[in-house]
């Protein structure tokens, strides 16, 4: 397997995105840096930072992946082709497996104790996962990062196994409302506050969900407006004074 580039705001975060893509622990990772990253001035000037990396030991790994493969794929002469599930009587049931197995071998691979429970409304295409542990704080990370990584990957994971777009919620100990409740509040704060000094107030950097929280809490107040500023992952949120 070839190198894969990760970026990240710290090469920890770089790390750890890796960890979760591959689905494999740190010493399981071979990688190298290739930027360090910066913070900047002020934020101005801030740099990603890059690594390159795979599984250590990948080519026995893949002899043995070469004689198990999965009861979702079947052997084409040298190639294989993954059988995406249809929609119908039973595949909200199989899909369900298919993650909940998924997420067992991931959450093994980061030796991370997981109690996972899946929720499919098969009307709407909506699967909601919620995870139970000691150690959930590790996956919900700093602001969440951790867990919307987690999301994304997951999503790539059912979408790939079914032939409908299936949109995929991770939560743990209720994370997702108790952030939204901090964001909201977070916004009439900073709105009462740029009202009084008539200046305006850049955010930190956040994630596109926690923006539109951001936008949302904003958008119908009388005195001021937001917009977002910036390349990912630096975009901020700047509430200011309408005119």
């Amino acid at each position: 397997m070839e190198y894969k580039e990760f970026k990240a705001k710290t090469v920890d975060e770089a790390v750890t995105a890796a960890t979760i893509e591959l689905g494999v622990t740190s010493s399981e990772l071979d990688y190298e840096v290739v930027e360090k990253g910066s913070s900047g001035f002020l934020g101005i000037g801030a740099k990603p930072a890059i690594i390159k990396a795979r599984k250590k030991n990948e080519e026995a790994a893949s002899n043995e992946n070469s004689t198990n493969v999965s009861a979702s794929e079947k052997s084409v002469g040298n190639k294989k082709e993954t059988k995406k599930i249809a929609a119908g009587a039973g595949a909200d049931t199989e899909i369900v497996k298919k993650t909940n197995e998924y997420l067992n071998t991931l959450f093994n691979a980061m030796k991370i104790e997981t109690k996972v429970t899946i929720s499919f409304d098969e009307e709407n295409n909506n699967m909601n996962i919620d995870l139970e542990g000691p150690e959930m704080g590790i996956l919900i990370g700093k602001r969440g990062q951790t867990l919307d990584s987690l999301q994304y990957l997951i999503s790539l994971f059912v979408n790939k196994e079914s032939e409908s777009y299936i949109r995929v919620k991770l939560d743990t100990e209720n994370y997702r409302a108790r952030r939204k409740d901090t964001l909201e509040n977070l916004a009439k704060n900073i709105a009462y506050k740029v009202k009084r000094n008539r200046r305006s107030i850049t955010l930190e950097p956040m994630n596109p969900y926690e923006r539109r929280i951001i936008h949302s809490a904003l958008q119908n107040d009388k005195y001021v407006a937001t917009r977002s500023e910036g390349e990912e992952p630096y975009r901020k949120v700047v509430v200011y004074l309408k005119k």
